[in-house]
């Protein structure tokens, strides 16, 4: 089973970072996770967001925010609509799905028919 965080929104803003004090290089991104094995892909309700300034290639965790980086968050944090939780089966979840519905099919044909 794998597990990743996929890029859902980037925004890039104009704060200044705590760090270096650049006002172009902040970014903040929201990711999602997705969960996939053998026999299906799910997009789950997790989503992180991360903060990190492309100017000194930091990341800016919460503590270091200041009120005007906590206001904009706080908007884009509204604004962001994640993608919606679902699970899709994949072609070998069908498969054997399909085995089970059969094999279960032919007992009970057999045991129906025995009887007679």
């Amino acid at each position: 089973m794998s597990e990743r965080l996929v890029n859902i929104k980037e925004v890039g803003l104009k704060n200044n970072c705590p760090e270096c004090y650049s006002t172009d290089g902040l970014h903040l991104t929201f990711k999602q996770k997705i969960v996939e094995n053998k026999y299906y892909k799910s997009i789950t309700k997790e989503v992180i967001h991360e903060l990190t300034c492309k100017t000194c290639d930091s990341t800016i965790y919460p503590v270091q925010w200041n009120d005007a980086i906590e206001r904009v968050f706080e908007y884009q944090k509204r604004a962001f609509v994640p993608k919606k939780a679902s699970t899709y089966l994949k072609r070998s979840s069908w498969i054997v799905g399909g085995v089970i519905t059969l094999a279960i099919s032919i007992i009970v044909f057999l045991i129906l028919y025995a009887e007679l």
